[in-house]
């Protein structure tokens, strides 16, 4: 996902004059050596100066540029938190903030490092919008819809080397709008991120073991979020299963059952998350992630154990 943005915004630096990219670390600014070769003078790297870097592209942003502030997410919006919301939101500039590594996806670093509850703080900021991808091909659609953002964006992206989720997908990317990016008529997943490819992985085997066909629906856009298509996927299928990199407060989960509730669905819901905690395991991503109880077989039997009864 990283490389894939790198490379779409040098796309969009060939096509959009006014677009900068800012940021405020050596290590993440790897991938945008080509931006910065072809476009030395609207490339700005403030070292680790976070606030600075805000700062800087909200002032950008007030001389008609479109600028991007880039680095690991954690440092992206928690250290410059105050001018997010008071120099892009309040203003209502076009900013887009990129966070790298969403989640616990820096897993060895430890919780300094963890974006784990970035999706509630985001969203709870008024005239913010929430984007994830969930594989490199929608991170490049998403980088374009940020572009064409008139407001501030938090771009939530994986590390590297997350897999093609979509180029098969029955439905096309629309800004705001839930996708179904795996066909099924019975059980769906609804999931963002690059954790989709879990929802994939746990989808081969419920239809293996079970029988029923697994839908999996991408909400790549979770503010403003597609309510209304939500609504739909409750009222379609008989079992709905939510799956987030992201603390149980303020994310997808709870939102989904809100919609289920105005809506009056009766399908079976379940949702899985994040510990609502601060987990001391330092490894892979995966076992960071079992260690939250996310896992491919921890989905298969949030699905399947009903079944068995």
């Amino acid at each position: 996902m990283r490389d894939h943005f790198a490379r779409t915004m040098h796309e969009v630096g060939h096509k959009v004059k006014d677009v900068f990219i800012v940021v405020a670390d050596i290590s993440p600014a790897g991938s945008m050596a080509p931006f910065r070769a072809d476009f030395p003078d609207r490339f700005i790297n403030v070292g680790v100066a976070e606030q600075s870097m805000i700062g800087l592209c909200a002032g950008l942003a007030l001389r008609g540029c479109r600028p991007f502030a880039y680095t690991i997410a954690t440092f992206s919006i928690y250290r410059p938190f105050e001018q997010v919301r008071d120099d892009v939101c309040y203003h209502d500039l076009p900013v887009t903030i990129v966070g790298i590594g969403g989640g616990i996806a820096y897993s060895t670093l430890g919780g300094t490092h963890h974006a784990q509850e970035d999706v509630a703080v985001m969203s709870a900021l008024p005239n913010m919008t929430v984007m994830a991808p969930c594989d490199p091909a929608e991170t490049a659609l998403a980088t374009w819809a940020a572009v064409e953002r008139n407001g501030p964006v938090y771009l939530r992206l994986g590390k590297a080397g997350e897999p093609d989720l979509t180029s098969n997908a029955p439905d096309p990317y629309v800004f705001g709008k839930v996708r179904r990016i795996r066909q099924g008529k019975d059980i769906c997943i609804l999931s963002y991120g690059p954790i989709t490819k879990m929802a994939f992985d746990a989808a081969e085997i419920i239809e293996r073991e079970s029988g029923a066909s697994v839908a999996i629906v991408s909400v790549h856009t979770l503010k403003p979020l597609d309510r209304e298509g939500i609504a739909r996927v409750l009222q379609q299928f008989s079992t709905v299963v939510v799956v987030e990199e992201h603390s149980p407060r303020g994310g997808l989960g709870g939102q989904v059952k809100e919609v289920a509730w105005e809506s009056a669905a009766r399908c079976r819901l379940t949702t899985l998350s994040l510990q609502d905690e601060f987990i001391h395991a330092f490894g892979s991503h995966a076992y960071l992630l079992g260690m939250h109880g996310l896992s491919v077989e921890a989905i298969t039997k949030a699905v399947l154990a009903p079944v068995a009864r």
